[in-house]
């Protein structure tokens, strides 16, 4: 691909519309064509881009396209979105200017887009790091959100923005993104009751409907339906190339990076769901006594969902629908709604709850993506608003005439701030500053908005007016005070010369825009102006049980009537407009002027007449006149010099000197005459775009002769180095074969050579071997002859000991036999002795037993039945007892034997209670007074936690020690032993968590039995010191973690640095004591324990939800803690 170096290489058309020649409007609308049919869709004004819609995906917005235009100068390549964006970043990093970009266009002409770009790029070009990647996606995923909420499909824009949005990002001195300030300007409410024919609600209706889940949608009392509700158009309820369910997905993930908690996620579906419910409320006619109609609420099944939504009581919702309460000083007057009344009413309910919804939208992703740094920020702000509206027909109402206000307004500043920045240039290149004739707009800004006889004043006025008011009043009203008025025309004014001109119609008025005449129908300004809702609505709408709604219309607290009216949309949307410009002059300002070039929404057609519509309300062309009004180009002398220096031979190919004077040098040369140009501190001013032209064709021809000396000198050099390649080539050749040649005769001298020697090592080798061999059969044969002597020797010692062996062997033979017999001989002796011994013991017996038979007959027939009872009963009773002997001394056991008979039941019973109750007693016997206390506590714990926290189950084996720290033993806590005043019960290192990071920092933790103290760890310094009576609940999850916070009571002393969010390792025994302290004692309160996987957490000013997940942490096998957003600690905890 062609790198492009400056802005007018290879331009298609004019790159620079300040250089166009001629200019008028004709050539400016063929300047657009002709680089729009090459793709060009980017064309500057001076440091002005005009962007228009492709309607398509073009590959110019890559990453590489990015490192492209970064870091280079506004002109050097061609037109860009990203060149815009870099000169305002650099702008600010560089030279801490604070930057606006203003970015205008009709619908559909792609502000929405640029301004996505304009963010990307400064995303992708600034620093990395976590934190400031986290500012980046919150800053970028609130843009989905917005789009939701504030974006509609309409017949030139399937996603219009239907509200103008500004944002001020934050950046801090590096240039890296700290936040942002979002403001919104003037929603399209009347978009909720209302849409015209072939366009749609606002996106998030169609995208709840398609994208919730069916739990959800149940919820939420919906139906997926979209026929079902009267506010949803149905003619354009599926747009080709729009995923609404797709688009609920995004939002949702997109509103939980932003930092939505999950019930304010749902607290908003309930809202939009309430206002699908509100407009399906239908109302009928009821007469009355004194011949009035009354409103009743057709079905009111409707009605009692949305009641159940907001948690309204049906019946003080039903009653505004049907009454409306005027007060006046101190006097009350109810009077009936008929109904037409009751559907104004419903409507303005309706759109008043969604507008106040989005700007609380905005207020809560402003509170997660603001600046946290104190410290100054420098700024860039990016306006996305509405273009200037000219709709055909006189369709013209309220919301085109302030918004023309607004770009009327736009147009004033662009003037007066080009024309600033066009003298500051001059006075800052010592150019000579020359007044410029130009259109001045200020004529129609005071025609509106003028304090006294402006258009708004008076709308006011006549809003506010007593008696009966209407649009026609309001006409009459500006016809008689804006007759005179050059730029108002009216039929029925003064000025005589419209009383014919049947073009105006009776209940319209025409203002000469700086774009061209706009004709405003009447109709609906004053309603549209008031913008009323009963004061009964309110206060229905304050009595919700809903989170959101007292925020919202906190109007209607009845604390708190304000019986003045509440200011016209007007005067809001003056205020905010003049807050903007005033925010705008203090800001170097960018322009990114955004044109849609046909209506059909389709690549490759350009509509002259609607481009050439455009061009003239964006005032492009006075844009281009009133640069072109002094010097057309400017440039550096080093670039100048640069681009021109082969037109001279004085500056060719380098100049040594000043860049100034080359430039001299080169212009003079060139004979260019000096009224065209004038020479600045750092550039040069061309006054002609012709001159430039001129320049330029000179500098063509002469790189067409410079290429052409190039290659003739580049086709010498080529053949040289052939010519020298293939002569160095010869000589390698050469010396390789002579190299080749000796190598072969070398080897063959050396295998001559070789075998030679082999022949003569092989000779004596084989003599060296005869004599080896003949010395190794000498020493073999006298070592044979040694071995057979050697052998015979040792065979006669071995007869000799064999005999004396065998003599020895029949001694000992002898011997064993005659032992052998004495054994037997005195065992047979032995063996006699003991029977004669047992047959007198046992004949001993038997007259024994013989005696004892006699003796017992003589009392065995008188005695002998009790005597069989007794001994059967006591041997029932001895096997009965030996049975229970199995039984275990522990309390836990529970398990007894069995009764063997009937008749034991009731001592059976009793002897288990007996038995239980000693054993008990035995048990209890053994513990000491603080094994007691420790029991008890468990039994505590056990009360507390059991089958509630996972943690529990794994605390019961560890003892409850108290002091784990032995801070009465330990010298490093000596001083901070002596600092308390009382006993300490337990003493523990504990993490206390940081809400800024979610990082914890060691603190020892000691309880008493009136307060609990943090200190340092290293330092033994006392951080902290909390009375009990201040503690109000303690809050732990339901998993394996040890957080847990300590809530402190509202309006107490030591609530002022907040509450204290601990991690500790013996969780069950500091709430175990906690709690076990606050029942004992008798002044104070029980403590809550609150058991929950979420729960808040005051931090000074700031309430803190403290989520628990289940996933493994990267960092080990325990929880984690990380800070997601302003308000969100998520707590990972592993799983079991």
């Amino acid at each position: 691909m062609e790198v492009k170096t400056s802005l007018l290489d290879n331009m298609i058309g004019v790159g620079d519309m300040v250089l166009l020649e001629p200019l008028n409007e004709d050539s400016f609308i063929v300047n657009l064509r002709n680089r729009f049919d090459h793709n060009e869709i980017y064309t500057y004004i001076g440091s002005v881009v005009i962007s228009m819609n492709p309607y398509r995906s073009l590959p110019i917005y890559t990453p590489q396209k990015v490192e492209e235009y970064r870091n280079r100068n506004f002109y050097e390549l061609s037109p860009h979105i990203y060149a815009l964006a870099d000169e305002a970043y650099r702008s600010l990093r560089d030279q801490d200017k604070d930057q606006c970009i203003l970015i205008t266009g009709e619908s559909g002409a792609g502000k929405t887009e640029a301004s996505k770009l304009v963010m990307s790029y400064v995303a992708a070009v600034c620093g990395k790091g976590q934190e400031v990647n986290k500012v980046k996606e919150q800053l970028l995923q609130s843009n989905p959100v917005l789009e939701a909420f504030g974006n509609a499909k309409t017949m030139r824009n399937d996603n219009s923005s239907r509200f103008g949005k500004y944002m001020d990002i934050e950046f801090d001195f590096k240039g890296d993104p700290l936040g942002g300030v979002i403001s919104n300007y003037l929603l399209e409410k009347s978009r909720v009751c209302k849409q015209p024919r072939g366009e749609r609600n606002f996106h998030i209706f169609y995208q709840l409907l398609s994208g919730a889940s069916d739990d959800t949608l149940m919820k939420l009392k919906l139906d997926r339906d979209f026929s079902k509700y009267n506010y949803l158009s149905l003619d354009s309820a599926n747009v080709n190339g729009l995923d609404d369910a797709a688009s609920f997905r995004t939002v949702r993930n997109a509103m939980q990076i932003v930092g939505f908690m999950e019930a304010e996620v749902q607290s908003v579906l309930e809202l939009v769901a309430a206002v699908l419910k509100l407009g399906n409320i239908e109302f009928k006619p009821e007469s009355r006594v004194n011949g009035f109609d009354e409103s009743r609420v057709k079905d009111k099944n409707d009605l009692k969902e949305m009641c159940e939504l907001l948690g309204i009581e049906q019946s003080v919702l039903e009653r505004a629908f049907s009454y409306r309460t005027v007060e006046a000083k101190m006097e009350k007057m109810s009077t009936t709604l008929n109904v037409a009344q009751a559907y104004y009413a419903r409507d303005a309910l309706a759109k008043n709850l969604y507008s106040r919804l989005f700007s609380w939208l905005v207020t809560r992703i402003n509170e997660s993506i603001k600046a946290q740094a104190k410290t100054r920020h420098k700024v860039m702000g990016v306006l996305d608003i509405y273009g200037f509206e000219i709709f055909e027909e006189g369709d013209n109402s309220f919301e085109q005439f302030i918004i023309n206000y607004c770009n009327e307004k736009l147009q004033q500043i662009f003037i007066e701030l080009t024309l600033r920045e066009e003298q500051e240039e001059y006075i800052r290149e010592d150019i000579e500053w020359t007044n410029i004739e130009y259109f001045n707009n200020a004529i129609i800004c005071d025609l509106i908005e003028n304090n006294q006889n402006g258009i708004l004043a008076m709308l006011d006025e006549e809003c506010l007016r007593p008696g009966t008011v209407t649009d026609d009043t309001f006409l009459d009203k500006l016809n008689t005070i804006c007759a005179e008025h050059q730029h108002f025309e009216s039929r029925l004014n003064k000025n005589s010369k419209f009383l014919t001109d049947h073009s105006l119609p009776h209940s319209c008025f025409r203002i000469q825009h700086y774009a061209g005449k706009v004709l405003y129908r009447v109709e609906g300004f004053v309603d549209k102006n008031n913008d009323l809702l009963y004061r009964d609505l309110s206060q229905a709408m304050y009595k919700a049980t809903h989170s959101l709604m007292r925020q919202l219309f906190p109007e209607g607290n009845p604390a708190k009537v304000n019986l003045k009216r509440p200011p016209t949309a007007g005067f809001q949307f003056k205020a905010s407009v003049g807050v903007l410009m005033k925010n705008l002059q203090t800001k170097n300002p960018n322009y990114i002027r955004c044109i849609k070039p046909n209506d059909k929404k389709v690549a490759h057609i350009f509509t002259d007449s609607l481009v050439c519509h455009q061009v003239r309300y964006l005032g492009l062309v006075e844009n281009v006149r009133v640069r072109r009004a002094g010097y057309a180009f400017r440039q550096p002398y080093e670039s100048c010099l640069e681009r021109y220096k082969m037109l001279c031979k004085k500056t060719w190919p380098h100049w040594r000197g000043p860049a100034r004077d080359g430039v001299e040098v080169l212009l003079t040369d060139c004979s260019v005459p000096t009224e065209e140009f004038a020479y600045g501190r750092s550039k040069i001013f061309i006054r002609n775009p012709r001159t430039l032209f001129t320049l330029e064709e000179r500098r063509r021809a002469c790189l067409e002769d410079l290429a052409t000396l190039i290659q003739k000198i580049y086709r010498g050099w080529k053949s040289r180095t052939h010519f020298l390649l293939l002569k160095k080539s010869q000589v390698v050749v050469a010396a390789w074969y002579r190299r080749y040649a000796q190598q072969n005769k070398y080897q063959k001298i050396k295998s001559a050579t070789l075998v030679m020697q082999s022949f003569v090592r092989g000779w004596k080798a084989r003599n060296i071997l005869r004599q080896l061999k003949y010395e190794k059969r000498c020493k073999e044969a006298v070592t044979t002859i040694a071995a057979y002597w050697h052998g015979t020797q040792a065979r006669m010692e071995l007869r000799r000991l064999k005999t004396e062996a065998r003599n020895k062997r029949a001694v000992s033979v002898i011997w064993a036999y005659w032992q052998g017999t004495k054994a037997r001989r005195e065992l047979r002796r032995l063996k006699e002795e003991a029977r004669r011994k047992h047959a007198v013991a046992i004949i001993w017996a038997y007259w024994l037993g013989l005696q004892v038979r006699r003796e017992y007959r003589k009392f065995f027939r008188a005695n002998a039945g009790k005597k069989i009872y007794d001994f059967t009963i006591q041997r029932i009773m001895q096997k009965y007892f030996l049975g229970l002997k199995t039984t275990t001394m522990s309390p836990m056991d529970n398990t007894w034997p069995a009764k063997p008979y009937g008749f034991l039941e009731g001592a059976h019973t009793q002897l288990r209670r007996i038995f239980h109750l000693w054993r008990c007693k035995k048990y209890r016997g053994q513990f000491t007074e603080e094994k007691k206390a420790v029991y008890e506590e468990k039994l505590e714990a056990s009360e507390i936690f059991k089958d509630k926290k996972a943690l529990y189950p794994s605390s019961v084996s560890q003892p409850f020690k108290g002091d784990y720290l032995e801070i009465q033993k330990n010298p490093k806590y000596q001083k901070l032993n002596s600092a308390m005043e009382e006993k300490v019960l337990l003493a523990d290192l504990v993490n206390k968590i940081n809400r800024a990071n979610g990082k914890g920092s060691p603190r020892l933790f000691l309880l008493t039995k009136s307060n609990f103290v943090l200190a340092d760890q290293k330092t033994g310094q006392v951080k902290a010191s909390v009375p009990l009576p201040d503690l109000a609940s303690v809050s732990v999850s339901t998993q394996s973690d040890g957080f847990f916070a300590l809530k402190l009571k509202e309006g107490s002393a030591s609530a002022s640095k907040g509450d204290f969010l601990l991690s500790s390792e013996h969780l069950i025994e500091i709430i175990t004591k906690l709690h076990r302290i606050g029942t004992t004692a008798a002044d104070r309160d029980q403590i809550n324990i609150d058991i929950s996987d979420e729960f808040l957490v005051q931090f000074k000013q700031d309430k803190v939800c403290v989520k628990f997940i289940q996933g493994g942490p990267k960092n080990g096998n325990s929880a984690a803690c990380k800070r997601k957003n302003n308000r969100l600690l998520e707590v990972s905890v592993p799983s079991p």
